[in-house]
């Protein structure tokens, strides 16, 4: 590796652990006290759910139902639509992951002959987040499908495809580091969000002006000197109102026993859960794939059906 290659790498694990204070890093992110603005304590989720809206879905492995959270409306009212629309019949479940989930909801997968690849279908639209930090990746959950962070960073979910949680189960310490790796995601995206700021211009001029300087190898020490500067007058006012992640009881518990996916929290919205029938999700979760995770044998959505 040329000298110059790895000082970038010095410059860039510098700029980013330094700048976000010792740790890892990961998918999403959260809230300490289960609590975000607008919305509701876990009790009163459990309140609300009690006059919450039922889906019957039949499948070719068996029937389930699943509830829709009132706590995100928006996705809540648009798979209504697309139920009484019958958008979902006949549809496959195009992806199984066995110990993380099953998706589908894609409209191309309506007749898809064996072997093509499905994933990218919808109604041509997406839907605001409505990520809530009590709503979570239990085993059972139902959530919204989205594109990357990297072309999606609103985390818009998809307007029609869906995943249930299959997951597995974490042990206490896998979930304190997802913590880590959590909180020090979002500490990178708070840094790198500020000193691209153009407000903070002078900020990136002085990172800019360090990366120059050091790839001189004889001030290759000076450069990295400048940035750990840098990131200690930054970090503060990065960070101002940052509330670092951590896992609830409710969720640690969840998590170490039935299990779920933990690591999407807060990356995708939680828009409902399977009240009825998971040994049907179970079923699907363990068929056999093929390259791309769609099942080898389709799994098919034949009707979806709101009931009381």
């Amino acid at each position: 590796m040329s000298q110059v290659k790895r000082l970038n790498m010095v410059i860039l694990t510098v700029i980013v652990s330094f700048l976000a204070a010792c740790g890892v890093s990961a998918e999403p992110e959260k809230l300490t006290d289960n609590l975000q603005k607008g919305s509701l304590k876990v009790e009163e989720v459990e309140l609300e759910n009690e006059k919450a809206t039922k889906v019957k879905i039949k499948t070719s492995h068996g029937d389930l139902v699943i509830t829709l959270y009132n706590e995100t409306p928006k996705h809540k009212e648009n798979f209504i639509k697309l139920v009484n629309e019958s958008f979902y019949d006949n549809t496959l479940f195009h992806r199984v992951i066995k110990d993380f989930m099953i998706q589908g909801g894609d409209p191309n997968s309506k007749g898809a002959a064996a072997g093509i690849a499905l994933g990218e279908g919808g109604p041509g639209y997406t839907i605001e987040a409505e990520i809530q930090n009590n709503l979570y990746h239990k085993k059972g959950a139902l959530c919204a499908a989205r594109q990357g962070d990297n072309v999606n960073p609103e985390k818009r979910s998809s307007g029609s495809q869906f995943y249930v949680v299959t997951g597995k189960p974490y042990k206490k310490e896998e979930l304190e580091q997802m913590e880590v790796q959590q909180n020090r995601q979002k500490e990178n995206g708070l840094m790198q969000a500020f000193i691209q700021a153009p407000e903070n211009a002078a900020y990136m001029v002085r990172l800019q002006e360090a990366q120059a300087m050091g790839k001189d190898a004889a001030k290759r020490a000076e450069a990295e000197a400048a940035i750990n500067i840098l990131a200690e007058e930054i970090k503060p006012l990065a960070l101002a109102d940052f509330i670092p992640f951590k896992f609830t009881e409710e969720q640690l518990q969840a998590y170490t026993t039935n299990g779920g996916t933990p690591f999407l929290d807060n990356a995708y919205t939680v828009f409902g859960e399977v009240i009825k029938g998971m040994e049907v999700i179970n079923k699907i979760g363990i068929t056999a794939t093929a390259p791309g995770d769609r099942p080898l044998e389709d799994v098919v959505v034949l009707s979806m059906e709101i009931i009381k």
